[in-house]
């Protein structure tokens, strides 16, 4: 094998940013405290605990004073610049979904993405420059290097993306760095691309906190379902911190103190009460967080110190060094939902109430909240809504479409502020799930204020929980996934919600039952106000490894009566393209196997235009027919089946036939021979 030349590029390299006049800072240097030690903190190249020691560093500063971390690593072999994977991306993680050593130590921009990622999980930095750099010599002894230039950043998940091709490290220089910035700065992925990055994120998040659940499960004696689960949210709350306002609590600023009021709970509940003081939400929400969370965080035996580390330290420590990066590279609604979907499985509640408590997955939440039109001028409420899974999801597309369509910055940020604080409604009646909603909607920054803790049957009057408390809150998009054992399978929260509204459409995900009989008299009522526009028979697995009920999602037109001639679509969605499993140890439980993000944008368009949208699908699975409205049980139709025989089925049969009568013949003959 030929010898590393890596003494060599260094040599190259350093001597570029020496004539440049930069302040690089070799392995061993230090940068500032808050790099150093987030080098420190995480895992190594090889998986283990120590330092991560970048070949070279600089914290360089663009015109705008905003700073921008460069970590530089070396190699001195020919094809050893980047890996990357199937898709162009720097191929840091294995097919389990697990840090790729090999590569984070064999290839120069890897190992430089890998230090990246470290600033992005324990420090302020949210933009890093990640540079990789090796070469070889020729048989002249020339030295021919390969230099990769990466962005790594909140915006990309972490994941970096190419900034161009450079033959030297002169783009740092002063007098090119702004230009350099200014490229960066236009570099965004593909909608495509960074919809795979969040779903490899996401597949990340199912293994860390199956993975945590179980460490704290075996390691952390005396920490219930529950506490672990308020445990999460208050350490997460405790290291987001809010840009000058709140700093963000590290790890080494709990000091596992037995003094009254500085023990490691209470420093976090002061922390917490900072973070939320900052927010604009209700103080009788904040006070329920708090004394929810106090129960947890300051009970004597979670505080109690041994070895000079107490046992909220202890998970404390493991909680930010597993799930850090994925809320520091942006706690948003694509990961928070997610996160409290997999924390919810902790929770422990009797069989009479498992249906209750299942929540919907993120893409059937994402259809349901398409089917009903959402877009940044909605007004979305949830009449159950569970830890705020379904309003997660409607937030996001609000947002997204505001994005897309509002081209004023400032107007863009009031548009986003008005989402989150007037747009969304969620009523959750279990004081353990509607604290769940509130931590959910805080953390992305924050739609909690009308998430309400109520009877939504009962006690709900339509109006805004905060804010305008004395107006009715305009909704005209309803999504629901309802509690089964509710009056008509959920029926009842269907009819009260759109029955308080003038206009729109409502989509919910309900035991199909609902449909078929269950629910007669609700359904009835319903079709004398609103239109039934379509019934879609969803996978019987849809909930595998929580509940296993048969299911359809109805979708409604609000305050147009239902007539007799009006045509329904029936789609049998029973094969939506994915193919799942409940393995716990499984990388991946959720696997597009057939077309299923193409299925599911086809059932949208074949709800809203009809039979012409058919691509997919066949006849088979797409019908249109009529129901009675005064049947309310004839909700579940599917395609006729054509059943008239051919002569070639015909010949068949009797081909069938005459094959077993001769096999019966000979078997006879055969049996009275061995006799």
């Amino acid at each position: 094998m030929a010898q590393s030349i890596e003494p060599n590029i260094a040599d190259l390299a350093n001597g570029w940013l020496k004539s440049y006049k930069l302040p690089y800072k070799l392995e061993q240097e230090s940068v500032n405290a808050e790099i150093d030690k987030a080098l420190s903190d995480y895992f190594t190249k090889n998986g283990g605990a120590g330092a991560n020691r970048p070949d070279a560093k600089i914290l360089l500063q663009d015109k705008n004073l905003d700073f921008f971390p460069i970590l530089i690593e070396y190699k001195g072999y020919k094809d050893k610049l980047v890996k990357l994977d199937k898709d162009g991306q720097v191929e840091n993680r294995t097919a389990k979904n697990e840090p790729n050593f090999k590569n984070i130590n064999s290839f120069a921009v890897n190992g430089a993405v890998h230090y990246a990622n470290a600033l992005l999980h324990h420090t302020s930095y949210t933009d890093i420059i990640a540079i990789g750099m090796t070469g070889y010599k020729s048989e002249a002894g020339k030295i021919h290097q390969e230099i990769g230039v990466y962005y790594v950043s909140k915006s990309n998940l972490g994941a970096g993306q190419k900034v161009d091709e450079y033959s030297d490290f002169s783009f740092l220089a002063p007098k090119n760095f702004d230009a350099f910035i200014g490229k960066v700065k236009t570099l965004q992925l593909s909608r495509e691309e960074l919809e795979k990055l969040k779903e490899q994120r996401e597949r990340e998040i199912d293994q860390t906190l199956t993975k945590l659940n179980q460490h704290i499960f075996d390691n952390e004696k005396g920490i219930s379902e529950k506490d672990r689960v308020y445990l999460v949210a208050a350490s997460i709350m405790a290291t987001i911190g809010v840009p000058n306002k709140v700093t963000a609590l590290d790890k080494s600023d709990l000091k596992s103190s037995v003094e009254k009021g500085n023990r490691d709970g209470d420093i976090i509940l002061r922390k917490i009460k900072a973070f939320l003081d900052i927010k604009d939400i209700p103080n009788e929400k904040k006070q329920f967080v708090t004394r929810a969370l106090d129960n947890t965080l300051t009970t004597e035996n979670i505080n109690k110190v041994e070895n000079g580390e107490s046992q909220l330290k202890r998970v404390f420590t493991k909680i930010v060094d597993d799930l850090g990066i994925y809320y520091k590279i942006g706690l948003t609604t694509d990961f928070t939902g997610k996160l409290f979907n997999e924390m919810y499985g902790w929770l422990g509640f009797s069989q009479d109430k498992l249906n209750d408590v299942v929540l919907t997955p993120n893409y059937v939440a994402s259809l349901l909240v398409k089917l009903t039109r959402v877009n940044k001028d909605s007004y979305v409420w949830d009449f159950a809504t569970g830890s705020a899974g379904l309003l997660v999801a409607a937030m996001n597309e609000m947002l997204n479409d505001a994005k897309n369509n509002v081209k004023s910055p400032e107007e863009l940020t009031h548009k986003e502020i008005k989402i989150k604080a007037e747009q969304l409604l969620g009523l959750e009646l279990l004081p353990d799930i509607y604290m769940l909603a509130i931590l959910n909607m805080i953390l992305m920054g924050d739609g909690s204020s009308n998430i309400l803790n109520i009877d939504s049957i009962k006690d709900f009057d339509g109006k805004y929980g905060f804010g305008k408390i004395d107006s009715k809150f305009p909704a005209d998009a309803f999504i629901l996934n309802p509690p089964y054992s509710a009056l008509g399978n959920g029926m009842n929260f269907v009819e009260k919600a759109l029955g308080m509204m003038n206009k729109g459409y409502g989509a919910i995900i309900i035991q199909n039952s609902s449909g078929s009989g269950k629910a007669i008299d609700y359904n009835k009522r319903i079709l004398a106000k609103h239109t039934l526009l379509a019934s879609i028979k969803m996978p019987v697995d849809i909930f595998i490894g929580k509940s296993s009920v048969n299911t359809n999602i109805y979708v409604f037109k609000v305050n147009e009566k239902h007539h007799k001639d009006e045509m329904v679509k029936f789609i049998d969605f029973s094969n939506d393209g994915y193919t799942r499993s409940n393995r716990r140890k499984a990388s991946n439980n959720l696997k597009d196997t057939d077309k299923a993000k193409e299925r599911y944008e086809e059932v949208v368009n074949l709800v809203r235009f009809g039979k012409s949208k058919l691509i997919i699908f066949t006849e088979k699975e797409y019908y249109e027919g009529t129901i009675d409205p005064n049947n309310g049980a004839d909700w579940n139709q599917s395609a006729s089946i054509y059943t008239k025989p051919t002569i070639k089925d015909f010949k068949k049969t009797v081909s069938d036939y005459l094959t077993w009568e001769v096999g019966t013949i000979l078997k006879q003959k055969g049996d009275s021979l061995g006799k």
